[in-house]
């Protein structure tokens, strides 16, 4: 058994949800995480369309009328699209500092399928949010190695031209 590398000097790599850092490498069963997470996110949309669908079935046995229904469907449609857009794009670049954590959970919440949708697609890639995440590390790792790096000789020696 071969121990595990010791964590360099400096920034560690963020966490993501059920890969942990494997991100980094691609080790620690990194492709089995990616498959299932794959396979989680297209089983969890398909049974997410599935209720859905049943509660579309619940309002045509209940007669609730063709406005209600257009509007049922023009809301899911709506909020999938948006929360759609908004999983995408934290995949890629990091949410604004002022941004509240809480705004937009309603319409998240109602577009499921899109948030879903979302992480399928990125997981076929990658692991949802590992480029943004890459993209910061290897900025800290760089400003770490600017920083830690050392000057060659005594600046007081140094001749003057």
């Amino acid at each position: 058994m071969s121990e595990p590398p010791t964590p360099p000097a400096g920034p560690q790599p963020a966490t993501l949800p059920f890969f942990g850092t494997a991100w980094l490498h691609h080790d620690q069963h990194y492709a089995a995480r990616r498959i299932t997470a794959t396979t989680a996110a297209l089983a969890a949309t398909a049974a997410g369309a599935l209720v859905l669908r049943f509660a579309y079935e619940g309002m045509a046995a209940a007669r609730v009328g063709p406005f209600v229904n257009v509007t049922v469907i023009l809301m899911f449609t709506v909020c999938s699209a948006l929360a759609f857009r908004r999983t995408w794009d934290g995949f890629t670049q990091a949410p604004p500092r002022a941004a509240d954590p809480s705004a937009g959970r309603g319409v998240r919440t109602i577009g499921f399928l899109g948030g879903l949708l979302a992480y399928f697609l990125r997981s076929l890639t990658e692991a949802p949010g590992e480029r943004r995440l890459r993209a910061q590390y290897e900025a800290q790792r760089a400003q770490y190695e600017r920083r830690t790096a050392r000057r060659a000789g005594h600046p007081a020696k140094r001749r003057r031209t």
